[in-house]
């Protein structure tokens, strides 16, 4: 009786349906962080990864009915290291990055993402570099490092070379004043997804 309950439940009740739509979301984030751990595996810790994690999850928005435009991706710098520096809303934020995410871009985490199980492991088979937001000085330091990193390596011969993300918070400073900095905004999805008032629909 209470299997046949759940879709009437589904139906009638918002919250609920909020509820099994982000459960659905993370237990598909974490099977396909299972698909993808062996095929990354392969080349072993590898920024060039990122193209199988992007290429995994570029079906997700098409299962809830989201659609996306991207404006401005001629900004991108060519062919040299460059910051990308996002903001954030939610979880699903994690969509627009896999939609706008340059080849060769290495995104920065909270370093907690770590040590979510599968997630954490292909995470770090892409190259994401780990930061502990509590200590802010570290975290400079951590993306000036890569910083320095990007500037040292060869983008010569129309090849775009390294190229670092920031994602979630600015960290106030630009890590290296060779490196070009680029804001994207995501604009606002409070029309369809809303965690306050357990709003999940489609949208764009």
């Amino acid at each position: 009786l209470a299997l046949l309950l759940l879709p009437l439940l589904y139906e009638r009740c918002g919250s609920f349906r909020f509820f099994c739509k982000m459960g659905f979301y993370n237990g598909w984030i974490l099977l396909l962080a299972l698909v993808a751990i062996p095929l990354c595996a392969l080349r072993g810790r590898d920024v060039e990864n990122m193209k199988i994690i992007r290429g995994l999850m570029q079906h997700v928005k098409r299962l809830y009915g989201i659609r996306m435009e991207v404006r401005g991706a001629q900004h991108f710098p060519p062919r040299q290291p460059y910051v990308v520096v996002s903001n954030h809303q939610s979880s699903l934020d994690l969509l627009g990055m896999m939609e706008v995410l340059p080849d060769r871009c290495v995104p920065i985490a909270k370093r907690e993402l770590l040590y979510m199980g599968a997630v954490g492991v292909v995470c770090w088979l892409g190259g994401i570099i780990f930061i502990d937001r509590k200590r802010t000085h570290d975290a400079i330091s951590t993306m000036a490092e890569a910083a320095h990193t990007m500037l040292s390596q060869d983008v010569s011969g129309g090849t775009q070379g390294a190229v670092m993300g920031c994602y979630g918070a600015a960290m106030g400073s630009r890590p290296a004043p060779q490196v070009p900095v680029v804001p994207i905004v995501i604009s606002s999805y409070q029309h369809f997804y809303s965690k306050r008032e357990r709003r999940f629909t489609a949208g764009e």
